[in-house]
């Protein structure tokens, strides 16, 4: 694969860290999606579970809206059919989600939707492999560090394991969990793609000021780009 450019930077929603009362939280997360854009961020994914497909639907349709003539991509967490409906730019698989290879054999059938990504979250090596040998464009490995959000999945994985998976796979892996700015360049360097996180993104003060910091502890080395652009 050609080297990547730049890291990947991409805002995981969660929209009740936002307020305990829901359409305040939906609006504030209408807020940050739109500062996220405006800040050149990546990719946003919408990974609302709970969140009813009316309202689920509403949001993602603002989003896309949003973020049309921009570079921003909006993927929707483990919904193919609400992100495929609203014209959102891929899919994120999780472990209880659709299978990979399903996901993978439906686009390989539809050249018109060769350019829509399919991604997965992963918490192993092993599930790394399976995720790149059943087609997936790219793959979230985590929780690198401590975060409240990831504890279910174990105690952090390290950037020793990260860099093993980074070698590994030839996809893109995209380091999650516990990412902050004084702790990203060590994952960029540990041969990640990219960055996925939520607070990150969602708290950040000053998120135009943070992007461009994120993006300088970037050096291009192992990991491929993303290809489906």
């Amino acid at each position: 694969m050609p080297a990547a450019a730049r890291p990947v930077l991409c805002y995981v929603t969660d929209r009740h860290l936002l307020g305990p009362d829901e359409d305040v939280r939906l609006a504030a997360l209408s807020a940050a999606i739109r500062r996220a854009i405006a800040a050149g961020v990546d990719w946003i994914q919408i990974r609302e579970k709970d969140l009813s497909g009316r309202r689920l639907s509403e949001l993602v349709k603002d989003a896309v809206a949003a973020a049309t003539g921009t570079s921003t991509r909006i993927i929707v967490n483990d919904r193919l059919d609400i992100a495929l409906g609203l014209g959102a730019a891929g899919v994120h698989l999780g472990e209880e989600s659709a299978p990979v290879a399903e996901v993978i054999r439906w686009r390989s059938s539809d050249p018109a939707h060769r350019s829509f990504l399919v991604g997965a979250s992963c918490h192993s090596l092993a599930a790394a492999q399976q995720a790149e040998r059943d087609g997936a464009d790219y793959i979230f490995f985590g929780p690198i560090f401590d975060t409240p959000g990831k504890r279910k999945f174990g105690p952090p994985q390290g950037l020793d394991r990260l860099s093993e998976v980074c070698r590994t796979v030839r996809i893109p892996v995209l380091a999650i969990g516990g990412i902050t700015l004084e702790n990203s360049a060590s994952c960029l360097r540990s041969g990640a793609a990219g960055l996925a996180a939520i607070r990150l993104f969602q708290e950040s003060p000053d998120l135009s000021a943070a992007v461009p910091r994120l993006r300088s502890g970037f050096s291009p080395i192992r990991q491929g780009a993303i290809g489906r652009t």
